[in-house]
């Protein structure tokens, strides 16, 4: 293929929608395109489209950011963040338009039973959270199965409900709207492409593991193996496979929120890969992937507080002037608000193991120390991680 062209295509800003390449540069071109790339660029994965050919990506394209490693990776006393569970529960049921509020994700998350069938399925989500973030749970079939019946398989309605003994759907499922957007994969098949799948997810290999978390994520609602809840399920096993690895700080980001916020972008982005297997008969996840770097682990160092607060509060410790009631509030000042604003009432009636004459020392403290800033509301002060 002439040079000049395949470098103009490959930096085309249309070059994730292979229809707009062929009116561009003609349905030739993009065929030779593809070709050249099958040889010296995609990168083949030991999964498999409904037809049986090889699923690739493109890895110059999908180059993820180190600060979002950093961040994913710091340590943390905590398996997750209050605040992130909340926000996690909240905005991965409003990308499926299913009803919450906060103050019923609040009340579950704190300890409350669900009351309603709303607050069943927040109840659903906060012990499929609770599940992937212990480590000892690792990623096999059958704790995928348990994971799915804890957040959403048992507040199903009886028609989306899995026969007894059954991990998967034993009938079609369709993703419809004004047409038929997508089918899942034949009953028949789903139980070979799934242990595929785990296989895949417990391999050792050379994919960065934020890029490998998104093809999961992509293929496991690609091959859609429930009724109903696969995306829910799909965004807990990205998680969960980040925690698998590693990631310790995962579950202190809401990723799903990131999600919902930019949610167009990433439904339209599972139809942009079938619209392209149609144009070149290869599923190509580097869509997918992209999205998910630019619209969510490219937002996480601005969730993040400054690090060098973190350096702050660890020289503060090792010259002894922290103590041990102080670390246990500032480490749930982290987890409970994030970066978020708190009042000295609030701090004391959320952490209820410490007097009021305490959190008001710990404030005041940890604001000299440059570790909390306060700004007045009215008659109010607010904290808040500086």
């Amino acid at each position: 293929m002439d040079t000049k062209q395949l470098t103009a295509m490959l930096q085309d800003g249309h070059f994730d929608v292979w229809k707009k390449l062929q009116y561009k540069y003609s349905a030739p071109a993009v065929a030779e395109m593809l070709d050249t790339l099958k040889v010296m660029g995609f990168a083949s994965l030991p999964i498999h489209d409904f037809g049986g050919g090889s699923c690739v990506y493109y890895p110059a394209k999908c180059i993820m950011p180190k600060d979002a490693m950093r961040h994913l990776l710091s340590r943390q006393q905590d398996p997750y963040g209050r605040k992130a569970m909340e926000d996690e529960i909240e905005f991965t049921l409003r990308i499926e338009n299913i009803h919450s509020n906060r103050d019923s994700v609040r009340k579950i998350v704190e300890g409350y039973a669900p009351s309603d069938q709303s607050e069943a399925q927040i109840f659903g989500i906060k012990k499929g959270l609770d599940f992937i973030s212990d480590r000892s749970n690792a990623i096999t079939e059958e704790n995928l199965h348990r994971l799915y019946m804890l957040s959403v398989g048992d507040f199903l309605g009886i028609d989306d409900q899995l026969l007894p003994g059954q991990y998967y759907r034993h009938d079609a499922v369709y993703i419809t709207g004004d047409k038929t957007y997508h089918q899942g994969i034949s009953a028949a098949k789903l139980p070979q492409y799934m242990a595929e799948l785990v296989v895949f997810i417990n391999r050792k290999d050379e994919i960065p593991e934020l890029t490998k978390a998104c093809i999961i994520h992509f293929y496991f609602a690609y091959l859609h193996p429930y009724f109903d809840g696969n995306g829910r399920t799909a965004r807990l096993l990205h998680l969960w496979y980040l925690v698998q690895q590693g990631f310790s700080s995962t579950l202190f980001f809401a990723f799903s929120k990131h999600i919902n916020q930019s949610k167009n972008q990433y439904y339209k982005c599972f139809t942009q890969i079938e619209e392209n297997f149609s144009v070149g008969n290869l599923l190509d996840m580097t869509p997918f992937i992209r999205y998910f770097k630019e619209s969510v682990y490219d937002q996480i160092p601005r969730q993040s507080q400054d690090f060098t607060t973190i350096d702050r509060f660890l020289v503060a410790k090792t010259q002894g002037v922290i103590t041990e009631k102080e670390q246990a509030l500032w480490h749930f000042v982290l987890s409970r608000y994030g970066q978020e604003p708190f009042s000295t009432k609030q701090l004391e009636r959320d952490f209820s193991n410490a007097a009021y004459a305490t959190i008001r020392g710990f404030v005041l403290k940890f604001e000299g120390l440059e570790l909390l800033r306060s700004q007045r509301y009215g008659n109010r002060v607010k904290y808040q991680v500086n």
